[in-house]
């Protein structure tokens, strides 16, 4: 597959280029910051070489096709988020719960605007969605186990959704609007209304339903 013809304004307006190494890994890493800045239709080889320093030809020759740089791109870049993510930390208090989420964002913004610009393009590309929808039920997983553990029983999926859908929300906005402060006052709103949760199930409450959603 031939490389996009790349926007007239782009040309002769090109940054000089820095070189963060030519391993695959290094190019996937490149991918990313280009998607973050412009979209997934600015994705191109060339793009991806001007990013990473290195040439054309080494890119095609890492990833063969658009689609399977897009597909590697796409999975390497919730890969690498999971390792750097809030959840899934083992807390076990409400008060660690999520805790270094604003940090995530203001270290990692091209990694969080990558996830966002794919969500988007998976609504005119439905090609995309099985592998979203399948990298993305790891996060939901993940945010129900956080749960579960925190609260002592299980948590039902309406529940563990309604609390990742709070933190993505707020990374979101983060990302847009910066204001890492007001992350950390919803977190510590939200961490407030886990530990109501907290002591109505000691109490004999129910709160979550069951496990199997």
């Amino acid at each position: 597959m031939t490389d996009p013809a790349e926007p007239v304004a782009a040309r002769g307006t090109r940054k000089p280029v820095t070189n963060y190494g030519s391993g695959r890994t290094a190019l996937l890493d490149a991918a990313v910051r280009v998607v973050a800045r412009g979209g997934l239709r600015g994705l191109t080889y060339r793009a991806v070489a001007e990013e990473a320093g290195v040439t054309h030809g080494l890119v095609v020759h890492h990833f063969g096709s658009r689609d399977a740089l897009i597909e590697e791109a796409v999975d390497h870049a919730f890969r690498s988020s999971l390792d750097v993510s809030a959840l899934d930390t083992g807390a076990e208090r409400t008060e660690d719960f999520a805790v270094g989420l604003g940090n995530m964002v203001a270290a990692g913004p091209d990694l969080q605007a990558f996830q966002y610009e794919l969500l988007l393009e998976s609504r005119r590309r439905p090609e995309l969605m099985p592998h979203l929808r399948a990298l993305y039920e790891e996060y939901f997983e993940t945010a129900r186990r956080d749960l579960s553990r925190i609260l002592s029983r299980p948590v039902d999926r309406g529940l563990s959704r309604l609390v990742f859908a709070a933190l993505e929300g707020l990374v979101l906005h983060q990302l847009v609007f910066g204001e890492q402060e007001v992350t950390e006052e919803a977190l510590w709103e939200l961490r407030g209304l886990l530990e109501r949760l907290v002591v109505e199930g000691e109490g004999g409450g129910s709160a979550g339903g069951s496990a199997g959603g």
